[in-house]
């Protein structure tokens, strides 16, 4: 339609916390101005790399047997989750920083290429020093997936948009997480474990390709030096995280799985060096970081690490659970590698569900607290559940007991990342993904080297229990260290050794039950905030439909903006919270201010520029 007398000659002011801090020129296009397929090509591409890196995670629980028994080092086996996971800690937060330090492809795909690298070298590994290498770098690239996808995909939609966003992005990663058992045994059972980790590789070229075609918007770092990137990346905090991180697995792996004493040197020393470690990196982050991986105005906020925290717990229990219950079917119920990860695609599918729930209620409600409460018990009515499952309890138990567990657990960690990010400002969303990511990944590695240790104490003591006699000690490290075993025994060592598996695991279940729940109390001081109430995201009056598209007006400085930007940065959270109803209040006004049609008699007024009467009108509505 062409323009009238009554066309609006001003387009209403949008403030896009985005463009603002990428700094886009003219010609160049932000996030929130991509076409829908390009959009979607990007969406696709860091998705498939999320669900692969998903299925990584957990694909191992139901190769561990014959891994471990190809290789003859079943007490070892553990260490293939672990590996991947202690890099995946290590490593996730970094990727927050990187974001913005070489910018969001660059970084992903950085991250889809180690992952990638990981992957082929585990197929093709000939020693289980090999493939647990193997699977440390494929962690190194896992972790930075999760994250970039992630603040990419918060970098194309609004606040309010972003839960139903990541809700759909959770899909993938649920679906990678909940098949990634199911997959490992029916591959296993038909071609071998090797071919588990070869057949991915096709898809992560997909996802480089993808990305590379797509993903050229503006942002932060884009076209960086390698040594400005270098220059920003912390090497002591990620020294001293990792470090501390494997002194404690190794601490946990001496001490219960191999029963060494406290007079050990290894014990002692490892356990020590935990400690030590631990206090170092949060020194490190708090003074002397230029660009730590966890930022102190963050763990100085009370709702970003109630968030962390509780993801933390959520994520212990999760992966308990996951990386033990394959072993439950194998070992009590006798059943197939196939067989046994089968029992984990009701937690993929109740994940999945899970994650588009919370989504589609965070944008329709604009809320979140309450799904939280309500969805948050359901982990821990199914960890007990589970912990009291037995040879005879009926089959909807076995198959559909770890559907609430992966259902509350998605609702969860989706309400509580955009809680976490509808609390900090927009320019800050790389490293608040990153922060995030960080304590679910310490999560995942303490809830497998915790479990681990919980079992094999209790294994060792439930099999002398039982297991008695000339050669018992022979064969209980036998049990011990090969749970393919337990099927060969003859019935009454059998019935033995499956009454033994059965207490130990239970001891496990019962761990995640409490961790879950602490999860619970320590999510239920987080405030509600509505998801619309976010003055760094787009904000804007409806303009009529026929409106021409003329050049964005800037809003002027009300001197809000640097205040913001001073309190943050002074850990001030009282001060920040101030500044930044302030400023979304001024900007509020400015928008709707200019949104009122000119006086077509006043040439003043048909001027690109607003007038100094429209700023002091536009002052007096923000106020």
């Amino acid at each position: 339609m062409t323009a009238n007398e009554r066309t609006r000659l001003l387009k209403p002011v949008q403030t896009d916390g985005h463009q603002q801090n990428y700094g886009l020129k003219p010609h160049e296009q932000g996030p929130l101005d991509l076409p829908q397929s390009t959009r979607y090509g990007i969406l696709i591409g860091v998705w498939i790399a999320n669900f692969l890196s998903a299925l990584n995670t957990t694909m191992v629980a139901t190769l561990l047997s014959s891994i471990s028994s190809d290789f003859h080092k079943s007490h070892q086996a553990s260490w293939l989750g672990t590996a991947y996971l202690l890099a995946t800690c290590t490593f996730t937060p970094l990727y927050g920083r990187l974001c913005n330090a070489m910018g969001r492809r660059a970084a992903n795909q950085t991250a889809v290429t180690l992952a990638a690298i990981g992957t082929a070298v585990c197929g093709l590994s000939n020693s289980m020093e090999m493939l647990i290498a193997a699977r440390f770098v494929a962690g190194m690239g896992g972790g930075g997936v999760f994250t970039t996808a992630s603040i990419i995909t918060c970098d194309m939609y609004s606040m309010r948009s972003r839960g139903l966003t990541q809700g759909v992005a959770a899909i993938f990663e649920s679906l990678g997480m909940g098949l990634g058992g199911p997959f490992g045994g029916f591959i296993n059972d038909r071609f071998g474990w090797r071919w588990a980790f070869l057949s991915q590789l096709p898809l992560f070229a997909l996802s480089l390709a993808l990305t590379s075609w797509n993903l050229h918007y503006a942002t932060p770092g884009r076209g960086a030096s390698a040594k400005a990137i270098l220059k920003k990346i912390d090497y002591g905090g990620s020294f001293a995280l990792f470090g501390s991180v494997l002194s404690l697995l190794v601490f946990l792996t001496a001490r219960y799985s191999n029963e060494q004493p406290w007079s050990s040197p290894l014990v002692f020393l490892t356990f020590t060096g935990a400690i030590v470690l631990a206090v170092a990196f949060f020194v490190i982050e708090i003074k002397y970081a230029r660009e730590p991986i966890l930022p102190p105005a963050l763990v100085q906020m009370r709702v970003p690490m109630l968030v962390g925290t509780a993801s933390f717990m959520v994520s212990m229990c999760n992966f308990a659970i996951m990386y033990n219950l394959p072993t439950w079917f194998q070992t009590v119920m006798l059943t197939s590698a196939g067989e046994a990860g089968a029992h984990l695609i009701p937690n993929g599918a109740s994940l999945s569900l899970g994650a588009l729930f919370a989504g589609w209620i965070m944008h329709r409600t604009g809320k979140y607290r309450t799904v939280t409460l309500v969805c948050g018990i359901l982990p821990f009515i199914s960890a007990i559940m589970i912990s009291t499952m037995t040879e005879k309890s009926h089959p909807l138990v076995l198959w559909l007991g770890i559907f609430p567990l992966g259902f509350g657990n998605a609702v969860v960690l989706q309400t509580m990342l955009i809680a976490l990010l509808s609390h900090i400002p927009a320019s800050a969303l790389a490293v608040g993904t990153g922060f995030s990511q960080f304590w679910r990944g310490v999560g995942q590695v303490a809830g497998v080297g915790l479990s681990s240790a919980i079992f094999q104490s209790s294994l060792n003591t439930e099999l002398h229990k039982r297991i008695s006699g000339s050669g018992a000690e022979e064969l209980i490290t036998k049990i011990r260290h090969s749970a393919t075993l337990v099927a060969q025994l003859p019935p009454d060592l059998q019935r033995a050794a499956r009454d033994a598996y059965a207490g130990s695991l239970q001891s496990v279940f019962i761990a995640a039950a409490c961790s879950t729940f602490i999860a619970y109390l320590i999510r239920f001081p987080v405030p509600d905030k509505s998801l619309d109430d976010d003055g760094d995201d787009a904000k804007s009056v409806p303009s009529a439909p026929d409106s021409p598209s003329l050049p964005r007006t800037p809003l002027p400085d009300s001197g809000e903006t640097s205040a913001v930007e001073d309190a943050w940065e002074s850990e001030d959270e009282t001060l920040y919270v101030t500044h930044s109803r302030r400023l979304s209040t001024y900007e509020a006004g400015c928008a709707a201010a200019l949104a009122v049609p000119v006086d077509l008699d006043d040439p003043q007024a048909n001027t690109a520029e607003p007038t100094r009467e429209m700023m002091q009108d536009a002052e007096r509505r923000g106020r």
